[in-house]
């Protein structure tokens, strides 16, 4: 198994059943068709597919899966992947599949669309939509006020016990990315150490934040999103819990994103390049910015969620997908320290 394989298949422990699903127009031999690989939410895809099906009559085959699951798969394919187009939900797994080659150049009318730090570099990938990583914590077991300023003190003794983590969740590995980007190495290892003495584990932040709420431990390190999912869930009345942003641009409160790319070795890439095209377009862009999923649009002058605070308001840290890089170092610390 090559390195990077080692950095991605580590998912496959959380790994969901793979869903391909045939969408409208699939029937007729003759009728276009993509085959997209999606390691976004299936709710958030597919109303962006319902809608670019009934205005392009393109189908698109969906598989959803862990976001690195999926790039792990097509690691593994390699030129002999079927799919068209992957959409992931956070930039290492686009930059591990950049890397090797295995990304077909967007054009500037798809990447001009967002902010060129939401992009590629290079042009390979596209960013879509944005979350940002917080606390979520329970003012019954813990005031505001003791919360930490840096996502460091986490791994300090006075934690133990009262944080919550999800190691083996997609979502932890950038997190971990950032901390080393941030701080070096040496204190990326003391922290996950940390956070292996004091952490109770999930399997996935759905299951941080339900813990959370139900006063099972006091904080848990999250995506924001999936605290307004579960208030959207249980309603308002339930929610025992609230969020937390780390302040002065800690990289505790860094911004993720979620984009998607066109394969190299796709035999349908102008069909490809229009459902690119529409998912960044201001239509495309609306139906995350309207959606139950609670993400941020990555496209200048949409509005999000009425739900969600604006953006900037969160005080987030932001880290060029450069610097981000892959998941590789971050996942070989997180097996030395034995989180996963």
């Amino acid at each position: 198994m090559s390195p990077a394989h080692v950095s991605l298949s580590r998912a496959a422990v959380v790994a969901v059943t793979a869903l391909t699903v045939c969408l409208v127009g699939c029937g007729g031999s003759n009728s276009p068709s993509i085959v997209l690989y999606n390691g976004q939410h299936t709710q958030l895809t597919a109303a962006l597919i319902s809608a670019f099906q009934k205005q392009t009559g393109i189908a698109i085959r969906l598989r959803t899966n862990d976001s690195l699951v999926l790039a792990d798969q097509i690691l593994e394919e390699g030129h002999a992947s079927p799919a068209d187009i992957y959409i992931s939900e956070n930039s290492p797994e686009l930059v591990t599949l950049d890397q090797h080659g295995l990304l077909a150049k967007l054009p500037s009318s798809i990447l001009d669309q967002v902010p060129a730090a939401d992009d590629a570099p290079d042009g390979d990938w596209v960013g879509m939509a944005l979350r940002v990583s917080a606390l979520v914590y329970d003012p019954s077991l813990i005031s505001r006020s003791k919360l930490p300023a840096s996502i460091l003190t986490l791994a300090q003794p006075q934690w133990k016990g009262k944080i919550a983590i999800a190691p083996i969740d997609s979502d932890f590995p950038p997190l971990v990315g950032a901390v080393i980007d941030e701080y070096g190495t040496k204190a990326a290892v003391a922290w996950l150490a940390g956070l292996k003495r004091n952490a109770q584990t999930y399997q996935d932040d759905e299951s941080v934040v339900a813990a959370v709420n139900r006063g099972a431990v006091a904080c848990g390190i999250i995506n924001q999103y999936y605290w307004y999912r579960l208030r959207l869930e249980v309603t308002s009345r339930a929610m025992h819990s609230t969020l937390y942003y780390f302040p002065n641009h800690n990289v505790g409160s860094i911004t993720n994103i979620s984009g998607a790319a066109i394969l190299a070795t796709s035999k349908n890439k102008t069909d490809a390049e229009k459902f690119l095209a529409f998912v960044v377009s201001r239509a495309g862009q609306e139906i995350i910015a309207h959606s139950d999923d609670f993400e941020y649009p990555a496209r200048a002058g949409v509005q999000a969620n009425s739900a969600l605070p604006p953006l900037a308001s969160t005080d987030h840290a932001t880290l060029s997908v450069t610097a981000l890089g892959t998941d590789k170092q971050a996942s070989q610390l997180l097996e030395q320290s034995g989180l996963i």
